[in-house]
């Protein structure tokens, strides 16, 4: 399977934060993929990034399979593909069962969804899909490119790239704090964290890491939130990022946490001058 080329860093931002400006700002910086980060309610998003860039490729993080339709999302597929030169890589899972109403039978619900996709011609290479337990990981390796796995750990990267084997693209989220007061990135971290500490997809994922109910607590434990924020200097931050890459990810889809609208330039410029 031919894996697109998505770059050693990416960025995840939540759709509503996210424009042509800052599209163009993130390729000049070296950045090779826009994470478009949860469901977006603004189906145009994805072309107006990919019109205002050139190289970048812009991925959904993801398509929520209860929400949009797979006929509906294969459509999409199709036609940004066909309008920017393939640049486009569709997202898809399956969300939280205390978000979701419909939420029953999620694994049959994934292959169902692919089996659509399939039926709609969206090509395994073309597509990946949001996984964190093994189930969802072996899934991600025999019907997608690969997996997206959101808020884990390098350590987390490192069980998927054996699950995946050496084939399947591996896109890890990994959010960043550029702030070296650890109380006070802490505080930034947990603003994010805390809605969720109360999804039980999320829960069960830190507990195969070896965390228990009273680092849940309080918007997380101190350890908790550093296995899943990487915060401090740029080197600090730098450093998490590369060990995800060393755990085996392809690439890593950086989303940049601030106080309530900061801007994510100067921390992601920092971090391309370290990586890229």
């Amino acid at each position: 399977m031919t894996k697109i080329e998505l770059g050693r860093l990416g960025i995840w931002c939540p759709w509503p934060l996210l424009d042509p400006e800052l599209a163009k700002d993130v390729e000049e910086l070296g950045y090779g993929t826009i994470w478009i980060g949860a469901s977006p309610d603004d189906p145009d998003i994805p072309g107006r990034l990919l019109a205002a860039t050139e190289r970048v490729v812009v991925a959904t993080g993801i398509v929520n399979m209860w929400r949009t339709p797979a006929e509906e999302a294969a459509a999409g597929y199709h036609r940004l593909n066909a309008a920017h030169g393939g640049r486009f890589l569709l997202g898809a899972g399956i969300g939280h069962r205390e978000a979701t109403q419909e939420y029953r039978s999620p694994y049959e619900t994934m292959v169902g969804y692919l089996d659509r996709l399939d039926a709609e011609g969206v090509p395994a290479e073309g597509r990946v899909l949001a996984a964190l337990g093994p189930k969802a990981l072996r899934l991600a390796a025999e019907r997608t490119a690969g997996a997206h796995p959101y808020l884990t750990t390098p350590e987390h990267t490192r069980s998927a790239r054996e699950i995946l084997g050496a084939g399947p693209l591996l896109a890890p989220e990994q959010k960043v704090v550029l702030e070296p007061d650890p109380v006070r990135a802490r505080a930034i971290a947990r603003q994010t964290l805390g809605r969720y500490l109360a999804l039980r997809n999320y829960v069960a994922s830190f507990e195969r890491l070896g965390f228990t109910g009273d680092d849940f607590a309080g918007g997380g434990s101190d350890a908790l939130v550093d296995a899943l924020v990487a915060h401090g200097d740029v080197a600090a931050v730098a450093a998490r990022l590369a060990a995800h890459l060393e755990a085996g990810a392809d690439n890593v889809a950086v989303q940049v946490l601030t106080e309530a609208g900061g801007d994510p330039r100067p921390a992601l410029r920092a971090i391309a001058g370290a990586l890229l």
